[in-house]
């Protein structure tokens, strides 16, 4: 009756780890919306930094996205020198949809302008910064949390994130089952 009642708990804990298995290795990606709740807007005040003061207040990770909203305007992804002159025959990347989503693929710097005549001139422009992927060190309990400055930025959480200790402690219950 013992091994009964034993298999059936071993039973019970190897079902719900394998219902739950993919949640632990799922990598996160968040979307932000560029310049919050006012989207990629020419800035109305004379301050020429808004944007990289908004990407300044977030971090950016390798397949993060950013989710650019906006009327009669467009998007280009310029090189450094195409940023400073605010000006790009030839732009990386071009979108005028009125709600670009870019992905930021790769660590280092993205450069966004307006192609608007004038705008990028104005503060319609930014840098990012997007940071290189963390190694298997342990992450701490705050980085995977929802705060809520990250509400005020447009930042939406797209996923769970994964840790060792996770896997350490679905290793342990596997040993457990089959012991």
């Amino acid at each position: 009756m013992a091994s009964l009642f034993m298999l059936s708990c071993k039973a019970f804990l190897l079902m719900i780890l394998c219902s739950s298995f993919n949640h632990f290795f799922i990598v996160t990606s968040t979307e932000f919306e560029v310049g919050g709740d006012g989207g990629w807007v020419l800035p109305k005040s004379r301050n020429h930094e808004m944007y990289n003061q908004w990407a300044s207040q977030n971090r950016f990770k390798v397949d993060d996205t950013v989710h650019f909203k906006y009327k009669k305007d467009s998007v280009l992804v310029v090189t450094a020198e195409e940023y400073d002159k605010c000006h790009s025959a030839h732009p990386v990347f071009f979108s005028n949809n009125g709600a670009t989503v870019f992905k930021l693929d790769k660590p280092g710097l993205f450069y966004f302008i307006s192609g608007v005549a004038g705008h990028c001139e104005r503060g319609q422009k930014m840098i990012i910064k997007v940071l290189e992927p963390e190694t298997a060190s342990p992450q701490s309990s705050k980085e995977n949390t929802t705060t809520e400055s990250s509400h005020k930025s447009g930042a939406v959480e797209m996923a769970a994130i994964s840790s060792p200790i996770s896997v350490l402690f679905m290793v342990s219950f596997f040993g457990v089952l089959f012991i």
